[in-house]
């Protein structure tokens, strides 16, 4: 179980500076394209921010699917990259599970998605009322 919770808080530290990363960038480009492009272009600008976003997630996922497939914990890829799928968006279907030596993993990537998602929320949200609130200032 040490060694679940050793290499599980390792993946965790990983993607969690990804994701740290991922939007340090998103957010240096937002302000290098100026507030009065992001609100001259909001639909796209938006549309943008979000799949930049999702493409971290996205990064992630994978990481976490590369390790599975990396200890033959998960025979091909393709479910590996499914089971990370569903452990870290949290749907968790049950249709695949780990071994008992790696089954908390799974809920540790569940934990570790829930969180990034919520970072990923709030901080699209932030942009979305800095793009409205320039745009809707009072003059």
């Amino acid at each position: 179980m040490l060694s679940q919770l050793t290499i599980g808080s390792a993946l965790v530290v990983v993607t969690v500076l990804v994701h740290g990363v991922s939007l340090d960038i998103i957010l240096r480009a937002l302000r290098a394209i100026g507030m009065e492009t992001l609100i001259r272009w909001r639909l796209l600008s938006l549309s943008l921010l979000v799949l930049a976003v999702f493409s971290a997630h996205l990064i992630e996922i994978w990481i976490w699917a590369v390790f599975y497939f990396f200890i033959e914990e998960i025979s091909t890829f393709k479910t590996a990259l499914y089971f990370s799928t569903s452990s870290f968006t949290t749907v968790g279907y049950g249709d695949l599970t780990l071994s008992e030596e790696w089954r908390l993993l799974g809920s540790m990537e569940s934990a570790n998605g829930m969180i990034l998602f919520g970072w990923s929320t709030a901080f699209i949200f932030t942009v979305i009322h800095r793009i409205y609130e320039h745009l809707y200032q009072p003059q």
